[in-house]
């Protein structure tokens, strides 16, 4: 009955996290975006079962805290549900021919990365909307609006159909945006949670190199679902962009885990990675398209495969 407890205990430092945000200042944002942290540890280190107990606990006491089963419900599904289900994944194992325990890759883990994303963006937008596909496009309008309105300067005469315009194509892609930046730190999380429960000696598994990371084939049948699903009108489409963006972001990821992998043992590794790391930080656009078509390539053609050949063999991975 141990997992009990510890979900229990999980989920209630989760949803007060969670309605830290009310406070409305920088430091309760950060916190709130902490929320997922707890229930992934204690589905990583105690049970998959945990991350459920903790979902429902945390759920059931944002609802007595706010009175309210609409904030109990986002949280089920935005914060709870992604991360018990991400820790079972990683969590999943059969045995090899050999004895040794096969894990979950964690190229197809970063995969259900960019999915669980994408479906939480989506979720997140059906239920404060309560359905209503017209709110939800409202909602993406004004945030388009007070971004454009940040960054750009008040339009000359004549020009605010060119603002129209760019605030319109904005909109569309705040699903894209968003299921974007939510599917790094959904990774991040993912990532930081297995580092503490490893460091603890819970983790089941030994936990992959990031750097070996590499996501299969199959995944750009997402590309092509995506691409289907944004020529539907309403939530349909809007889960296509935010496919779209996770996808985006998770090739980025494994394009900068290549760079990690191929300049292992070689001379000036911490130049070249802080090069690249600074050159991220002042052109990110660039940058980022540069690491998406990296990564993209090497799960189309093998890069690793094929350029991998004369690096010495790392030793295997031990099971437990």
């Amino acid at each position: 009955m141990n997992f009990i407890a510890t979900g229990i205990g999980a989920g209630l430092v989760s949803a007060l996290l969670t309605v830290v945000v009310v406070k409305e200042t920088m430091l309760a944002v950060l916190l709130a975006m902490l929320a997922p942290l707890p229930i992934l540890i204690v589905a990583l280190g105690w049970n998959h079962r945990s991350g459920l107990v903790a979902t429902l606990a945390g759920g059931l006491a944002i609802a007595a805290f706010t009175q309210s089963s609409v904030s109990a419900l986002g949280f089920v599904a935005i914060t709870g549900l992604p991360a018990w289900w991400l820790a079972y994944l990683a969590l999943l194992g059969r045995p090899g021919p050999d004895g040794t325990m096969e894990w979950y890759p964690i190229g197809r883990l970063l995969a259900w990365v960019g999915a669980t994303a994408a479906l939480t963006i989506v979720a997140t937008g059906v239920i404060s909307s309560g359905g209503d596909y017209s709110a939800f496009q409202a909602r993406s309008r004004q945030i388009a609006e007070a971004f454009v309105s940040l960054v750009f300067e008040a339009p000359e005469q004549g020009a605010e159909e060119a603002r129209d315009a760019v605030t319109d194509s904005i909109a569309t892609m705040t699903p894209a945006l968003s299921a974007f930046g939510f599917t790094f730190f959904l990774g991040l999380y993912l990532w930081l949670a297995a580092k503490i429960v490893s460091a603890s000696g819970r983790l089941p598994r030994p936990w992959s190199p990031i750097p070996g990371l590499s996501m299969p084939r199959a995944v750009l049948w997402a590309a092509v679902v995506a691409f289907v699903l944004t020529r539907f009108e309403g939530f349909a489409g809007a889960l296509g962009y935010a496919l779209f963006g996770a996808l985006l972001m998770a090739f980025t990821l494994q394009g900068l885990a290549l760079i990690h992998e191929r300049t292992q043992g070689k001379p000036g590794r911490g130049f070249i990675l802080s090069g690249l790391y600074m050159l991220l930080f002042m052109t990110q656009g660039v940058m980022i398209t540069a690491l998406f078509l990296f990564g993209l390539a090497d799960t189309i053609f093998g890069l690793r495969r094929r350029f991998g050949r004369g690096r010495p063999k790392q030793p295997p991975t031990p099971s437990t």
